[in-house]
């Protein structure tokens, strides 16, 4: 082991400036093979640093290799596994657990050994050594071969000192006096041996020469102890008396102590009664504001305001430890909580009195609303109840339970209020829209009594806001306002006359008017009252309010939020916002039933007023949502515009399903179809009302399904026609579609309008080519059969030259059409186009000067092959293309 070591340090540690310390031969638990050993080294330099290095035979086995280095400072455990069995396992905790087998116990032992001396000498951080024998950690080793690896090099360590620059200075001087001091180190060190036995000679020598001196300090130093021991005795002496003095200085100390002490306690006590005196005392004033102070007056409220903040704040007051257990305190506390209860029923009871005063002098009011479509205005009431803002924020963070029946209270009377206000409210905007009462008739007895309208519309009412029952009443309703008025199957088809004698403008710019009213009115209500609610219950903050009563269900049905208020069913309140709507859903639980019954009645009236309220409802959704998304009045109108969205879709449904089921009579031409000019008012109508709305996409949406219903149809009406030709149907109609479209100039529909040119141009001349024909049907005949013998090969002026198509051939066809008689077939045909063309659309000219371009084209074209085919002849049409244009223009000016 020896050797090994010798030729690691050389080969391995030494290069490195290491010194080799401790050396364990190992191989890895469960394996056989012992070529790894463990080396224990501290570098020369400094800071010394202390390794543990794994060396490993190569793999030919004729040298060492370094393979592993860890420091002695990341070493946490060493753990012999038995500290009183011998052993050869052990383990290292490095970053991980290295279990190891040592080749002996002893090598294992002085191993360990080794690394507990490192530790101890080089490192601050101590580490754990666990089933390691107490003998292994000392300073000593046993001795032998062991010692001598460990602990010889160890003591090395230990006594190694650097030389100071003083002592190299000296050995450097010696070491010049001698010439053979490196040449011959031992002639040298002999020679140095031999002047250290000189020196201890004379050190000896000089010792013995001062013995005389030796004795004369022996004798002074006796003196000296007799001189102590005469000091001892006086130290002794003083000692007893200061005894005596320090315990009467004892007493006096511990009477000192035990009157600070008293002063100390007297001081705290009257520290604590002036704590207690300061804030648990009610002012006199304070008590009589709230066993007798006046509720009704404003200088009452203040003074009992103050009162109930003072009270709480003796309520609140953080008493310190003990003062719980005081009798004094619990009687002040006891009297505390008899005052807030004398003075929360007192004003819980005052409040209710007020709810029903106040609603009382407001029901008074109704019958001046009742005639104009307004809201009586609660801003009065709400003023008088803000004066107990304070109050009720002191109710509720004193006593919720009444707190929350005031809330319940609250509740239940203004919402039957509302109820009638509201439901008065809309039987007053019913009656408008309908017409059944003149304007300035006087409707007092409206909140007591049932109304005309409201016995003729309870078709309309339902829970969930659709029209039930049979259309009979409101029918008469129409009948008695106009006797003119339009069915109610407001379809496009039953629309084609509305401008001459049905629903006229100004009664839609009416209806328009009452619906942007009724929101107007609703609108500033609502946010009122969510406004006074926030204030007067104290429910701005976001805070979890337990022991509430109140819940909302809430359901999806088809788009429609429905909610229902459950009193009796305790659930937590999230936030204080979702109490405020809640609230406002109870309060006014009628706003949205009522508002589908009116959209439901407008609806029925005219279904186009499905366009007017879908742009006034979203309008004020979009308003409400930017103030508040989750308020009780966003909620409401977006329910409500989904009902609106809902008939608006119904009533583009059904002008669809209205051009599905058109029917053209036999007998007369057909013309403009009534869809197609239905179409052109509806997009009129349309755009002035979505203009600028925040809806457009929906109306776009429906042009575009309303264009391709239209187009679709008109080709299905143009394919089933007899008595006018299916280009004249197409022609006519498509040009009526685009000119609305260019007049409109509706951005979504571009490319339909390009389409409706096209078909237009299209069937106009498919249906120039097929009614003109052939006027020159003889001379058509003739030069088709001179086109076919080119076709064959013949070639154009050969022609002439065939039997069939001579020149004399040709003279007899042309004067068969001389100019009388191509005028009267021309005067014939414009009989049968103006036969075929509706006078609505004014196409007759167009038509005409198509056919005129016709006939000259294909004269144009008959002049060409007699001048190709028959050159040189002097063959002559008998009329010219100046005389077809003076033909046609006498026709078209004699017509």
């Amino acid at each position: 082991m020896t050797a090994i070591k010798h030729a690691l340090q050389r080969d391995i540690f030494t290069p490195n400036d290491e010194r080799l310390l401790s050396i364990v031969n190992v191989c890895k638990a469960g394996k056989k093979k012992r070529n790894c050993f463990l080396c224990a080294t501290v570098t020369t330099e400094r800071p010394v640093q202390v390794n543990v290095v794994k060396v490993k035979k190569s793999d030919k086995g004729d040298f060492y290799k370094r393979q592993t280095a860890w420091t002695l400072r990341d070493l946490a455990v060493v753990d012999a596994k038995d500290a009183v069995k011998e052993n050869p396992e052990f383990d290292l905790h490095f970053d991980k657990v290295y279990k190891w087998v040592a080749s002996s116990t002893a090598e294992k032992n002085t191993f360990i050994s080794c690394i507990w001396k490192l530790n101890q000498r080089y490192l601050r951080k101590k580490i754990d050594f666990v089933n390691v024998s107490s003998q292994l950690l000392e300073e000593s080793v046993p001795s032998g071969e062991n010692q001598s690896v460990a602990g010889g090099d160890e003591e090395a360590v230990d006594e190694y000192q650097e030389l100071n620059a003083r002592e190299e200075q000296d050995i450097e001087i010696m070491m010049e006096g001698c010439e053979y001091a490196i040449s011959n180190a031992e002639a040298f060190a002999e020679k140095l041996s031999r002047e250290l036995q000189v020196l201890d000679g004379a050190n000896i020598q000089s010792i013995m020469a001062s013995e005389k001196q030796v004795n004369i300090l022996m004798t002074l130093l006796d003196e000296a102890l007799k001189e102590v021991d005469q000091i001892e005795l006086k130290l002794s002496s003083y000692e007893e008396m200061l005894q005596s003095v320090k315990e009467q200085m004892d007493q006096i100390s511990e009477s000192n102590h035990l009157i600070h002490l008293s002063n100390t306690n007297n001081v705290k006590l009257l520290s604590e009664i002036e704590f207690l005196v300061n804030h648990m005392d009610l002012a006199k004033g304070h008590i009589k504001a709230l066993l007798d102070g006046d509720l009704a007056s404003s200088r009452g409220i203040e003074a009992c305001t103050n009162a109930a903040d003072a009270l709480l704040q003796c309520m609140n007051v953080a008493l310190r430890p003990g003062h719980d257990m005081l009798y004094a305190v619990k009687q002040q506390q006891q009297r505390f909580s008899d005052l807030r209860e004398q003075f929360a029923r007192r004003l819980a009871s005052h409040l209710n009195n007020v709810f029903v005063q106040q609603g009382y002098d407001q029901s008074s009011t109704l019958a001046q609303h009742s005639i104009e479509l307004t809201l009586p205005n609660h801003h009065p009431f709400h003023r008088d109840l803000l004066r107990y803002a304070k109050l009720m924020e002191w109710l509720k963070s004193t006593d919720y339970g009444k707190y929350e029946g005031l809330t319940k209270n609250y509740m239940d009377y203004l919402s039957r209020l509302y109820d009638r206000e509201i439901k008065d409210f809309f039987e007053v905007a019913k009656i408008k829209m309908t017409g059944t009462t003149k304007e300035g008739k006087k409707f007092a007895t409206l909140p007591r009594k049932e109304s005309a309208v409201k016995q003729e519309t309870e078709s309309l009412h339902g829970s969930s806001g659709k029209l039930t029952g049979s259309t009979s009443s409101l029918n008469k309703l129409s009948v008695q306002s106009s006797g003119n008025r339009r069915s109610q199957s407001s379809s496009l088809l039953d629309m084609g006359n509305m401008s001459a004698s049905d629903l006229d403008v100004a009664d839609r710019t009416k209806f328009d008017k009452i619906f942007e009213q009724v929101l107007s009115e609703l609108e500033p209500l609502c946010l009122a009252e969510q406004d006074f609610i926030s204030k007067f219950f104290k429910l701005q903050q976001h805070q979890n309010m337990p022991g509430t009563t109140m819940s909302e269900a809430e359901e999806l049905d088809g788009g429609t939020l429905s909610r229902s208020y459950n009193s009796g069913v305790p659930q937590a309140i999230s936030s204080e916002k979702d109490m405020i709507r809640q609230m406002m859903i109870k309060i006014f639980r009628c706003i949205e039933p009522e508002l589908n019954n009116l959209i439901a009645l407008g609806d029925k009236i005219d279904s186009f007023n499905s366009l007017y309220m879908l742009v006034k409802m979203s309008h004020h959704v979009w308003t409400a949502q930017n103030v508040d998304p989750a308020s009780f009045l966003s909620t409401t109108l977006g329910n409500v515009l989904v009902t609106v969205k809902r008939n608006f879709d119904k009533c583009i449904s059904n002008q669809i399903r209205q051009m599905e089921e058109v029917k053209i009579s036999k007998k007369s031409k057909v013309g403009i179809l009534p869809f197609v000019a239905e179409f052109e008012e509806f997009a009129a109508l349309a755009e002035s009302i979505f203009k600028n709305a925040e809806r457009r996409g929906d109306l776009d949406k429906a042009y575009i399904k309303l264009i391709r219903s239209v187009f679709i149809n008109v080709e299905k009406v143009a394919n089933e026609s007899q008595k006018t030709p299916r280009d004249v149907v197409m022609m006519e109609n498509f040009h009526h579609i685009f000119a609305t479209l260019s007049r409109l100039k509706i951005s979504c529909l571009e490319a339909e309008k390009k389409e409706a040119k096209q078909k237009y141009t299209d069937h106009l001349q498919s249906y120039v080519i097929y009614s003109l024909g052939q006027p020159l049907e003889k001379l058509n005949h003739f030069f088709e059969g001179v086109e076919a013998r080119v076709a064959q090969g013949i070639r154009e002026e050969e022609v002439s030259y065939q039997l069939a198509f001579n020149k004399q051939e040709l003279r007899k066809v042309i004067k068969e059409y001389p100019g009388k008689e191509v005028k009267k077939g021309l005067d014939n045909l414009y009989k049968k186009v103006d036969k075929h063309l509706c006078e609505e659309e004014n196409l007759l000219q167009v038509v005409w000067h198509s056919m005129q371009d016709e006939f000259i084209r294909q004269y144009k074209h008959f002049e060409g092959l007699i001048a190709r085919c028959y050159p040189g002849s002097g063959v002559v049409m008998e009329f010219t293309i100046q005389d077809i244009l003076d033909y046609c223009s006498s026709i078209a000016q004699s017509h």
